[in-house]
């Protein structure tokens, strides 16, 4: 049977390519490094909050296709996200592209946003990586 082709990267299974065809698309390899992320919270109340992150490609090739993970540090859980996909284990979050922003031009981005829950703390993750490489963070 024809599906996804999942890889373990940090000891979480992400997402990369798509080989039925159709769907959300994806890149053989899967895109990594050549990217600026930029995360701020644009609302917060006593144990909620909402997110706007912003994912951009630096690089001279076009992607299509993306998973961007990252780890909250405080623990904090997303309730409801838009514009992508994602999972969620424990701390570790990883977004993936949707069928209509899997393609992200050489300069261009693509955005996606969130409500989460926190207690405690609310610090923004320090680190995000495409493809297991680090994204520059703005």
């Amino acid at each position: 049977m024809y599906g996804r082709v999942y890889l373990a990267t940090n000891g979480r299974g992400v997402v990369y390519g798509d080989t039925s065809g159709g769907g959300d698309g994806g890149t053989d390899p899967p895109p990594s490094g050549a990217c600026t992320v930029t995360y701020k919270v644009t609302n917060q109340w006593a144990d909620g909050f909402q997110a706007d992150v912003r994912l951009t490609n630096t690089g001279t090739t076009a992607w299509n296709g993306w998973s961007l993970g990252w780890t909250f540090p405080d623990g904090q859980k997303i309730t409801q996200l838009w514009n992508a996909g994602h999972t969620q284990s424990g701390p570790a979050v990883t977004a993936k592209n949707v069928s209509w922003n899997g393609t992200v031009t050489a300069g261009s981005s693509v955005a996606f946003g969130f409500t989460g829950s926190w207690s405690g703390a609310n610090t923004k993750p320090p680190a995000f990586t495409l493809g297991g490489k680090p994204c520059a963070t703005g």
